[in-house]
């Protein structure tokens, strides 16, 4: 069982039921899924900042350089948005 979760709360049984439908779905255990939960929730931050970063070292001039060089067709079908 998740031991932070309170059950006896209205929301702690519907988050639990809810964490064990994930997991279901994942193939992975409740346990497995509340690390990954966690991890990403620790790790958004710095991914953001870094992103930020680089961002910040682009310069649009040099994209649109480098895209006049794509061909102009249609993607794959498995890369469609």
């Amino acid at each position: 069982t998740l031991w932070w979760v309170n059950l006896n709360s209205k929301n702690g049984s519907t988050y639990y039921r809810r964490c064990h439908e994930i997991a279901d779905t994942e193939h992975i255990s409740v346990n497995q899924l509340v690390m990954a939960v966690i991890a990403e929730k620790v790790s958004a931050p710095a991914t953001e900042k870094y992103l930020n970063t680089m961002a910040a070292k682009g310069a649009v001039q040099a994209f649109d350089q480098v895209m006049s060089k794509v061909k102009n067709r249609q993607p794959v079908p498995s890369d469609e948005m």
